[in-house]
């Protein structure tokens, strides 16, 4: 399990530091970070789990509260939310139920807790799992690099051409598209243009694979209003990162 989680407390303690050892145990990456929005900020890109650990700080930073109802509302990603019942009382008056995945009153059971964060993490895999990619290149080895990549989250259909897409859109209606700039015979923007023509297809999000990072070549892609682009150079990490950014907010960040 590759899951982090972000645990946003104030001040560390011993029961926060035996969570981590705990969490670690069962394959989780952990991360424990003060009630401070900037920080929280920083993190939010590579964080798959919240843990709101409740404290006094609740009925004073009320900013906090405001800052986490605002991240649920913009992200698919599970909110937990550890506490006495008076501090979750405090936290459910500002966050509305339907953020919170998961409540935890004090004093927990750790290992009932870690054990629900696990099945958690995998129901959020299978969630991811149930996405569908259409990969549109004709390079066989960079279809293959990437479906290696992107297939332990995503369902993927890799084809090699854009008329082959245009057929396979024809019967399947994938969550995203991710489509070769330069292609022979029929590049990118062509095919682009082709799918927009389709009224069962024209709302499918496209985002463009191109090797080139020039500023005019960028420019030249994003003219076309895709999605978003990813250049061929990224790492594993970057791809996947950008393409779970995409998912969980339905917004683009390139990651240059």
């Amino acid at each position: 399990m590759e899951s982090k989680i972000l645990i946003i407390s104030h001040g560390s303690s011993f029961m926060t530091n035996a969570l981590v050892n705990s969490l670690k145990r069962s394959g989780f990456t952990p991360v424990v970070t003060d009630t401070d929005i900037k920080t929280i900020g920083s993190l939010r890109e590579d964080t798959d789990i919240y843990i709101l650990y409740g404290g006094e700080y609740v009925f004073e930073q009320t900013d906090i509260l405001v800052y986490m109802k605002d991240v649920c509302a913009e992200e698919e990603k599970p909110l937990c939310v550890i506490g006495y019942e008076n501090e979750i009382a405090e936290i459910k008056a500002t966050i509305p139920e339907k953020y919170i995945t998961r409540e935890f009153k004090r004093p927990f059971d750790m290992k009932n807790l870690t054990n629900s964060l696990v099945g958690l993490a995998e129901a959020d895999e299978e969630r991811k799992k149930g996405r569908h990619i259409l990969l549109v290149d004709d390079d066989p080895l960079f279809l293959k690099i990437m479906q290696d990549w992107l297939s332990m989250k995503y369902n993927i259909t890799s084809v090699r051409s854009g008329m082959q897409a245009i057929t396979y859109i024809a019967t399947h209606k994938p969550d995203l598209i991710l489509l070769d700039y330069d292609m022979p015979v029929t590049p990118g923007p062509q095919v682009m243009e082709m799918i927009r023509q389709e009224h069962t297809a024209d709302d499918i999000p496209i985002i463009f694979l191109t090797a080139k990072s020039d500023t005019d070549s960028v420019i030249s892609v994003m003219q076309l209003r895709p999605q978003g682009y990813l250049l061929k150079s990224m790492s594993k990490e970057e791809i996947v990162a950008q393409v779970d950014h995409f998912f969980e907010t339905n917004k683009w960040k390139n990651l240059r």
